[in-house]
């Protein structure tokens, strides 16, 4: 009797285990929302969903076309579908696939070969199938040129690279009057792109020029593809506090640096070029340490400089958040060859300042401010071979004094006196301020 009872036992406990084991795998999910982004590189869908979901995703030719199977799925009663003709996306055509499954199907202008993942709910967004389409020409190998091979321009313009925080997917901060932080970044983005352009010398280059989301990383190496000079990333903060306010510049922390030193030194067989074409992968382990240190510093060096006469100016137009640049991990800051800032223009969380940033006059400000900052930097510090270093007018050199520096260190820095540096600005002390402006006499 004990034996049949122990087997009788086990008998429901397997059945029972059976039975949750169906129950979730037939536990459906609901498609309430299909939304698509297209950028100059590739197209991305994303699926909102009620639930996880199982699916399978299959591309298919003549005409081309992706097949997507959502098992134990059906659409929401309140589906939304937005206009989904948008880059390599023409249309799409939803049908029941056996009694239980949703067929998706994704009618496109060209075959893709398509990356697909799910997301956890996060950040107000619930499950998500996120399907990405990169076109035929990004899908193409791509060949970076090191300063080797190209051959300099004469007279070339500077390049300041632009990038708007956020986009498509990734909206950022939500300002309290339902302003998106990826709407003003773009906004701000061209505004400083077009006033960037007006000035002989210079020009702008978008990282970012549409609803559309870009990896971090791949921000700062289409930078570097530019051969850009300066990479300016532009946010809109946010704090639980709304009245948090003024704007901040932010360069990349020491510790930033040394990750992504520890990266590229790992991987420096598949880098193509450092600074000046350097190569790493046929360098040993010590060499190329010590070139990268080398990149790193004179990059760092010239992030804080540009920064310091960008708030320096930003200050002249508004409150800053704190008086000094900030350091940061910002992984779009990881650069090791292009100097490089990112600017909170404001606290979208204040009421006012969210106003502010949607007032395009402010843009305008705000915009030359930048511009300025930018200006007064490459204006005393131009880059060989560019305009602006055959155009450039004899002026006195100026130092703005970064955080760490010394009198007797900047006195050294610029091959002059202690007492001549003294005697230039009036000082009848040492003691000089993070953000000081010091003339440089003998210039």
């Amino acid at each position: 009797m004990r034996l049949i009872f122990c087997q009788r036992i086990a008998s429901l406990t397997l059945s029972g285990l059976a039975l949750l084991a169906t129950a979730g795998a037939l536990r459906a999910a609901e498609i309430k929302d299909l939304r698509v982004w297209a950028s100059p590189e590739s197209t991305r869908v994303v699926l909102d969903l009620s639930d996880a979901v199982d699916y399978k995703l299959f591309p298919l030719s003549g005409p081309d076309r992706l097949v997507l199977d959502l098992q134990a799925s059906s659409l929401a009663s309140g589906f939304r579908q937005q206009d989904v003709a948008k880059g390599a996306l023409r249309q799409v055509r939803t049908g029941k696939q056996g009694e239980r499954d949703l067929r998706i199907v994704l009618d496109l202008n060209e075959a893709a070969r398509p990356k697909s993942f799910l997301l956890p709910p996060a950040e107000g967004h619930g499950h998500r199938l996120v399907i990405d389409l990169p076109t035929a020409a990004a899908s193409a190998p791509t060949v970076t040129r090191t300063v080797q091979q190209a051959v300099p321009a004469v007279d070339r313009d500077v390049i300041i690279a632009i990038d708007a925080g956020h986009g498509g997917e990734d909206p950022g901060a939500m300002g309290p009057g339902g302003s998106r932080e990826k709407n003003i970044t773009l906004a701000v983005a061209r505004e400083l792109a077009r006033q960037i352009n007006a000035e002989r010398g210079f020009r702008a280059v978008l990282i970012r020029d549409g609803d559309y989301f870009i990896p971090l990383e791949q921000r700062y190496r289409r930078a570097r593809d530019a051969q850009a000079d300066l990479f300016v990333s532009i946010h809109a903060d946010a704090f639980h506090r709304q009245t948090a306010s003024g704007s901040s510049v932010y360069v990349l922390s020491t510790r930033g640096a040394t990750n992504e030193a520890s990266r590229w030194l790992a991987a420096r067989e598949n880098a193509s070029d450092l600074v000046g074409g350097v190569k790493l992968d046929d360098k040993d382990d010590t060499l190329a340490a010590v070139l990268l240190d080398l990149a790193q510093s004179a990059t760092m060096k010239a992030s804080d400089d540009v920064a310091n006469y960008v708030l320096s100016a930003m200050k002249r137009v508004g409150k800053t958040h704190k008086p000094d640049v900030e350091r940061a991990n910002f992984v779009v800051l990881r650069s090791p060859d292009v100097p490089s800032m990112l600017i909170e223009t404001a606290f979208i969380s204040n009421p006012g300042e969210e106003r502010k940033l949607n007032d395009p006059a402010h843009r305008q400000r705000l915009a030359a401010a930048i511009v300025n900052g930018v200006k007064d930097y490459f204006n005393l510090q131009p880059p060989p071979g560019s305009w602006l270093a055959s155009n450039a007018r004899p002026r006195a050199r100026q130092h703005i004094v970064s955080r760490g520096e010394t009198l007797s260190h900047i006195a050294s820095q610029h091959g002059i006196s202690l007492s001549a540096l003294r005697s230039a600005n009036r000082l009848r002390g040492d003691v000089v301020k993070v953000g000081d402006r010091l003339q440089i006499p003998g210039a």
